[in-house]
């Protein structure tokens, strides 16, 4: 049996065609709780990658960290460069 298609408004942003980018993106939204709602569903999603493992690793701790240091160094590259 097919499946019934997907609504635009419910395609994840991988699905979306090139075509149907534009009405997709008039779709999402971009209120301030709409944004801290999708920041929210980001760093849930990141927790129960990396962090919440049954076998954890230092594969999130080290990313994480990663990223602390290049934003900390985007931060003071003016400081830096000089």
């Amino acid at each position: 049996m097919a499946q019934p298609p997907v609504l635009l408004k419910d395609m994840k942003l991988m699905d979306v065609k090139l075509g149907q980018l534009g009405s997709w993106l008039a779709m999402r939204d971009f209120t301030p709780r709409g944004i801290l709602g999708a920041m929210r569903r980001g760093y849930d999603r990141y927790y129960n990658k990396y962090i919440n493992v049954r076998k954890g690793g230092l594969g999130g701790i080290s990313m994480l960290l990663a990223g602390y240091i290049v934003l900390s160094y985007a931060w003071s590259y003016s400081h830096v460069s000089k």
